[in-house]
């Protein structure tokens, strides 16, 4: 964790990119928070303090984790945070996700994102990722991605939680006549222990949330945390190992259709011709659509259930155009291959690689040569996604890694504003970066435009599941190290080509936006490491 001083000089340096980096909507605008989510959907006697808190009359206090629950715990790390700083146990609150809205932007995602090694602490480095957290202020990317959920949530979720703890402090001392410095907290109660008087927090919430916040936030000192760095036990674990509908795949609605969808084997290429006849005439089966994405061409079935939309799948005889890229796994390392003897972008260059080799004995050098090849997520749970499009409005249930671009794109492809769109994020049987695609969520919103205001639930076959994943992109290496008298490589030279993804990504999710720049992802594992090797390309 950074020390004080480096958070204020962060704090200072993101001041300084706001005003002087030339940020036309200036400082001012960087500073205010985006509107609080939970205002419009609240319970008659519920009362929220900030993106993150709602408490009910009956001291109910329900914490909003606003980053994909995908199997890593980080609902459970989200609200131990606010827990922590509201003083209540783990127990005695519910976890919600939130929903899609500008309030829960990811800065860290940007941050680390950058040019920089993540162990390079230099003021250059600092600038940088200080801009960049400005720059995802922003974009308010909602999004769960590159481990930076706890990162990211550190400073927001305790202020929070502390934020609320403060009000209600205030609201008691008001009501019981007590200066707030005599009460403390304890349990979801606030305590006067002169007296022996207590009020719950239920009892004050609505006159609380009423209150402005406090002008200065004061956090728990780290020894006197009860809930953060201690082991606690999973939030979601009773659900999961009991069998709870909590799943995308397990949204069950009234009316509700079901869906599959059939896609080109080969990425981006159209239906040269296909036959619908036996498909058509299957029970079950209502409507064989269209679909056109960025992610690619097919058609999306519509029936009364699952296993006819399926069969019906497995009936349609298509024709595919040829792809832009070689047929064959032979083909495609060829290419990457030949890549190798081209000149590319150098991301990382220490000391003086070329010099260290140059005198090296052969017996001092080690060689290798690797490959991998593409390689799907494949998630544990299909990818799915339940849509309904009815009065103007989609709704949209499906577990996911961004909900603001859910909500985003199934409003351009359906037509429709984005206010119209309801995003309902579920947990998911793992993500690992795949459901931060569309394509599942676009698929459902697309066919439930057919449906005449009915929900439908789209399901891929685990077949269309892998051969449609956004693939973790093929790459081979040319790898060199040179071995000093210890048998410590004192130069080591990588080469590396591999497709970008980020141009890939880019071209799915932002097809308007060219990529700029070398893509660091493709090369971070060897780039972004701490190892001191005086020579290293």
């Amino acid at each position: 964790m950074a020390s004080v001083g480096k958070i204020a000089r962060r704090t200072f340096l993101i001041g300084t990119a706001a005003i002087a980096g030339g940020v036309a909507v200036g400082y001012y605008n960087y500073r205010k928070p985006y509107p609080n989510p939970l205002e419009g959907d609240l319970a008659a006697d519920e009362a929220t303090f900030n993106p993150y808190v709602k408490i009910g009359a009956d001291n109910t206090i329900t914490i909003v984790a606003p980053r994909a629950e995908m199997g890593q715990g980080i609902s459970t790390t989200l609200a131990a945070m606010v827990a922590e700083e509201l003083d209540v146990g783990l127990d005695q609150i519910k976890v919600e996700h939130g929903p899609a809205s500008y309030a829960y932007f990811n800065a860290a995602i940007l941050e680390e994102g950058g040019p920089f090694a993540f162990f390079d602490e230099s003021m250059t480095a600092e600038i940088v990722r200080a801009g960049m957290g400005v720059v995802g202020k922003f974009l308010a990317l909602q999004g769960t991605g590159g481990s930076t959920s706890t990162l990211d949530g550190f400073g927001k979720m305790r202020q929070a939680g502390a934020a609320a703890r403060q009000m209600l402090i205030a609201a008691a001392a008001q009501k019981l006549g007590i200066a707030a410095a005599d009460l403390e907290t304890a349990n979801g109660s606030i305590l006067h222990k002169a007296s022996g008087q207590s009020l719950t927090y239920g009892a004050v919430a609505a006159t609380a949330a009423t209150m402005a916040p406090p002008a200065e936030i004061r956090l728990k000192d780290k020894a006197d945390w009860k809930l953060l760095g201690k082991p606690q036990k999973r939030i979601d674990m009773l659900a999961k190992v009991t069998g709870a509908p909590i799943f995308g795949i397990d949204v069950t609605l009234p009316e509700m259709l079901y869906g599959t969808v059939k896609m080109s084997p080969r990425f981006w290429a159209k239906p040269v011709k296909a036959d619908f006849s036996n498909a058509e005439k299957m029970p079950g089966v209502i409507k064989i659509v269209p679909i056109d994405t960025n992610y690619g061409h097919g058609f999306g079935i519509i029936a009364e259930n699952t296993w006819a939309a399926f069969k019906a799948a497995e009936a349609i005889d298509a024709e595919w155009a040829d792809p832009e890229y070689p047929l064959d796994s032979a083909g495609i390392s060829e290419v990457l291959k030949q890549a190798l003897g081209t000149k590319g972008s150098v991301m990382r260059d220490d000391g003086d690689v070329d010099t260290a080799f140059a005198d090296a004995p052969r017996e001092r050098i080690v060689e290798a040569d690797y490959g991998v090849p593409y390689l799907a997520h494949a998630t544990m749970e299909p990818m799915n996604a339940t849509a309904r499009l009815k009065d103007g409005v989609l709704d949209i249930w499906c577990g996911n890694q961004a909900p603001t671009l859910v909500r985003q794109l199934c409003a351009n492809a359906v037509g429709i504003e984005q206010d119209k769109v309801s995003v309902h994020t579920t947990f998911m049987g793992g993500g690992f970066g795949r459901r931060i695609e569309m394509d599942y969520a676009l698929c459902a919103a697309l066919m439930a435009k057919e449906t005449a205001g009915r929900p439908i639930k789209v399901i891929w076959t685990r077949e269309e599941d892998m051969r449609h994943d956004a693939y973790r992109p093929a790459s081979v290496g040319k790898f060199q190290a040179r071995l000093g008298n210890d048998g410590i490589p004192v130069a080591v030279d990588m080469t590396i080509a591999s497709p970008s993804v980020i141009a890939s990504t880019l071209r799915r999710l932002f097809p308007s936006i060219p990529p700029l720049g070398p893509d660091k992802s493709i090369v971070d594992g060897a780039y972004d490491q701490p190892y001191t090797i005086p020579n290293y390309r």
